[in-house]
C-alpha cells in the first residue's frame, strides 16, 4: 500500500528541529529532557562503571538479561516475559504481523496516535474503531470495545493511559474486556507506555500481570528518554514469545547493547525519572487547569487522568490548524488535530516543558484574543 504523509510528525519536525527551534513546545507527549551526564549522576553512576568495556557486538535479539530484568520489575512479572525492541513501534508492528491474514481487522481506539492504523493497514489488517468522545469524557469501557469487535477481528488494543485525550481505563474494566476476549480467542494489547504516570488516583497495577494481555512499553514517554529508541513487549505466551522474538530478529536482528545498558540503568534508577516528571507534569496541570477555566468561552477540554497530553477543542467547531500556526508564529507549539483526523481539536503536551510552561500559555492568552488572519491557514496548507 502507500503510505500517507505522516502529519504529526512532519508538523513536529518543521519546529523541533528548526534553527533556532521552537521557544515552548507544548505539543511534545514526552516528558522532561535528560542529557547523558544527568543519567550518569543517577545511582552515582554505579550501573554505567564497566560501560567503557562494554563490546560493542550483538545483543540477544529478545534483549540482554539485565534490562529485562529491569522492564520486569517495573511491571512486577517474569522476566522470561519480557521482549526489547526498537522502540514500541517494533514492537507494535510485530503484532500486527502475526495478526496478518487474508481478511483479518484490529481494534483500535478513535483518536489514536496516528501511526497506529496506517502501519496496521500496512501489514494488510482492516481496522475497526472504538470511539473515545468528549461528550463522555473520553471514556475507556469494555462495553464500548467489544461493540467493535467482530468475527474477523485478530487482535484488540487500548491505550491506557491515551495519547493524546489523557484518559485512562480502570483496571477492572481491563480485566473484563481481557477475559471477555479470552473466550473468542483474541488478544488484547495494552499499550501502557505512559504507566505509571497517573494524576490523583492510586497508581494501578501493570495489565501485564493479567491472563491474555500483552503489554506494549517504551522508554519515550513516562521515562522521559526517547532518544534511546528502546520498548518493550510482555507477554505470558511462551510459543507467541518464540515467535516474536524470531520477527524480531528479522526486523532488526537485535538492539544496541548500548543503548540497553543506559536503559538498564535508567529503569534502575527509574523511581527518580518519573519523579521528575510527575513534578513537573503536576505543576503544569495546575497552570493549565487555571487557564482552561479563563478561556471556557472559547476552549472545551478533558482533564487528564494520566500521561502528559489532552486534546482540547474549539468550541465554535472551527478548523484549529489556524490557531496552531499563529501560535507557533509566536513561539508556542500545539499539534493541531488535523493531524489525528479531529481537526477541531489540538493535542497540548505539559509534561517537556519544565520551565516557562506558564509563560508559554501567557502568549497562548494573547493569540486567543487576537484576531488570527486567514494567511496562517494558508501557510500551514503549504
Amino acid at each position: 500500500m502507500r503510505i500517507p504523509p505522516f502529519l504529526l510528525d512532519q508538523w513536529l519536525a518543521t519546529y523541533e528541529f528548526a534553527s533556532p527551534p521552537i521557544r515552548y513546545n507544548l505539543a511534545s507527549s514526552t516528558g522532561p529532557r535528560w542529557a547523558f551526564g544527568d543519567l550518569l549522576a543517577l545511582g552515582d553512576g554505579a550501573g554505567l562503571k564497566d560501560l567503557g568495556e562494554l563490546r560493542l557486538s550483538y545483543a540477544p535479539p529478545q534483549g540482554t538479561a539485565a534490562l529485562r530484568k529491569q522492564v520486569a520489575a517495573m511491571h512486577d512479572v517474569d522476566p522470561d516475559w519480557v521482549i526489547i525492541t526498537t522502540g514500541a513501534s517494533e514492537a507494535l508492528s510485530a503484532l500486527y504481523c502475526l495478526a496478518s491474514e487474508p481478511g483479518a481487522s484490529i481494534t483500535l481506539p478513535f483518536p489514536v496516535f496516528p501511526a497506529m492504523p496506517v502501519m496496521a493497514r500496512a501489514w494488510g489488517l482492516n481496522v475497526s474503531t472504538y470511539a473515545l468522545d468528549r461528550d463522555s469524557g473520553f471514556k475507556q469501557s469494555a462495553e464500548r470495545v467489544l461493540a467493535a469487535v467482530g468475527e474477523s477481528t485478530r487482535l484488540v488494543l487500548v491505550n491506557t493511559p491515551h495519547n493524546p485525550t489523557g484518559s485512562v481505563m480502570p483496571y477492572t474494566e481491563i480485566a473484563r474486556l481481557a477475559a471477555n476476549l479470552e473466550h473468542r480467542l483474541i488478544p488484547l494489547v495494552v499499550d501502557e507506555v505512559y504507566h505509571p504516570l497517573y494524576h490523583g488516583a492510586p497508581v494501578p497495577a501493570s495489565a501485564a500481570k493479567l491472563p491474555n494481555t500483552i503489554v506494549v512499553g517504551d522508554l519515550s514517554k513516562a521515562l522521559s528518554l526517547p532518544g534511546l529508541r528502546i520498548g518493550w513487549l510482555i507477554d505470558r505466551d511462551a510459543s507467541r514469545r518464540e515467535r516474536l522474538i524470531d520477527l524480531r530478529s528479522y526486523f532488526t536482528i537485535s538492539g544496541s547493547p548500548l543503548t540497553e545498558a543506559i536503559a538498564a540503568h535508567a529503569l534502575a534508577n527509574r523511581d527518580e525519572i518519573i519523579g521528575r516528571l510527575r513534578a513537573v507534569a503536576a505543576a503544569n496541570r495546575v497552570a493549565l487547569t487555571d487557564f482552561m477555566n479563563a478561556h471556557a468561552d472559547t476552549l472545551g477540554w478533558v482533564a487528564p487522568a494520566g500521561g502528559t497530553t489532552v486534546f482540547p477543542w474549539l468550541r465554535d467547531g472551527s478548523d484549529a490548524r489556524e490557531l496552531c500556526v499563529a501560535l507557533a508564529n509566536a513561539g508556542v507549539l500545539f499539534a493541531p488535530g488535523y493531524c489525528f483526523d479531529a481537526p477541531e481539536h489540538f493535542r497540548l503536551g505539559f509534561g517537556m516543558q519544565s520551565e516557562g510552561f506558564a509563560q508559554a500559555l501567557n502568549i497562548v492568552s494573547d493569540v486567543l484574543r487576537a484576531p488570527r488572519e486567514l494567511s496562517a491557514v494558508a501557510g500551514a496548507r503549504r
